[in-house]
């Protein structure tokens, strides 16, 4: 269970709904576009923009169909209301536009923003074999594109990631025109905090720690040399109306718990 962060919130803020609103921050001014969350916590974000300060967001059912509104994140089929199709070849459409903004998940990211999420160690003799690099190089070259990392530490925030799937500032700067037409790195979010890539040389800075968290604790957590403002912000916790949407209409059952690690 996620650890409790006080707040003054009723019965306390969770480290995990800390994390639920950092990522619905992501989607914050982005209009009518499509959001693609990838794991319970971006789920939950990305619905409760929709039901909050992003009501323009467009989500699908993660299979063919636009929703309408944001249904619980552990709805059934038969309660899923659709209202148009959206078939594979229309999800490439969006794509190749720049009209989407994914939040996908990382196994390893680095200072520049590349993301790996297909095999840690030598890619011809991995240690580990994950997922595979799927469709994460056209996403990031294609539309706006952000990350959540559940478990920030040395091992998933690299100096180096072992493989590149997830494309970079500086990779899609030498790739030239065509690679950084819609290529552009939001945020990355992780149990500690949120972070961006707006500086100069367009690596990771920090821009605000969760509550309970210390600029220490990051540092200490992160595999490279991370970019540093002073003051430091702290991540903002739900409202009472994000709290109540996310703990009664959204996410009764606390899924979101159990992806955060405290």
């Amino acid at each position: 269970m996620s650890e409790r962060t006080g707040g003054g919130s009723p019965g306390g803020v969770t480290r995990a709904e800390v994390c639920v609103v950092a990522c619905a921050d992501a989607w914050r001014g982005d209009g009518e576009i499509m959001a693609s969350p990838f794991g319970a916590v971006p789920g939950l974000g990305a619905r409760l923009a929709k039901l909050t300060f992003a009501p323009d967001l467009v989500l699908t059912d993660g299979e063919a169909a636009l929703m309408v509104g944001a249904p619980p994140l552990n709805a059934s089929g038969d309660t899923i209301v659709r209202e148009a199709a959206m078939g594979y070849r229309s999800v490439f459409d969006v794509v190749w536009s720049g009209r989407r903004h994914i939040m996908m998940m990382a196994s390893q990211i680095d200072r520049d923003g590349n993301q790996n999420l297909s095999a840690i160690g030598d890619r011809s003799r991995p240690k580990v074999q994950l997922v595979g690099t799927r469709g994460a190089p056209g996403n990031s070259l294609n539309h706006p594109t952000s990350y959540w990392v559940p478990d920030h530490s040395p091992r998933s925030f690299v100096d180096r990631v072992d493989v590149v799937c997830g494309v970079g500032y500086a990779r899609a700067a030498a790739a030239g025109p065509a690679a950084t037409r819609y290529h552009d790195l939001r945020v990355v979010v992780s149990n500690l905090g949120v972070f961006d890539f707006e500086t100069r040389g367009r690596t990771m800075r920090v821009r605000s720690v969760h509550p309970g968290v210390s600029l220490d604790d990051v540092v200490a957590a992160t595999g490279f040399e991370l970019v540093v403002d002073e003051p430091v912000a702290e991540t903002r916790t739900p409202s009472e109306e994000e709290l109540r949407l996310l703990r009664e209409v959204l996410d009764p059952g606390g899924a979101r718990d159990k992806e955060v690690r405290g």
